[in-house]
């Protein structure tokens, strides 16, 4: 897949998301929260390089971007949307906790997109 269909599908899948929610799917809303940020994260990696291909490797790219901009929040928010990732097998986060944490995913995917631009 190509830089730019990772980067579509990532705010597709924050749409999604959103609308999942909206429609009281939490597991659903947890998986595309999760999704989203997946493929932001393969989007930069595959401009960079990086192995991607293992949900292994998406950790390593939020901890490599997080050393290489010196940005706790990278990581930190990739884990919350790895906590969004579990929600969808155990279903036990409440709508807000989903709510706040679909908002960390977008704040991650702000803070990365600029990544996509630069050279």
């Amino acid at each position: 897949m190509s830089i730019q269909k990772y980067h579509q599908a990532s705010e597709k899948f924050l749409a999604q998301a959103r609308q999942e929610l909206s429609d009281g799917d939490l597991p659903q809303a947890s998986e595309k929260g999760w999704g989203a940020t997946a493929q932001i994260l393969k989007a930069i990696a595959d401009q960079r390089g990086w192995e991607h291909g293992r949900h292994r490797h998406l950790s390593r790219i939020a901890s490599r971007l997080r050393a290489e901009r010196g940005d706790r929040d990278i990581y930190r928010w990739f884990q919350v949307a790895e906590a969004l990732h579990g929600n969808f097998y155990d279903d036990q986060m409440l709508a807000q906790d989903i709510a706040e944490s679909l908002d960390d995913v977008e704040s991650l995917i702000d803070r990365l997109l600029p990544m996509l631009t630069e050279t």
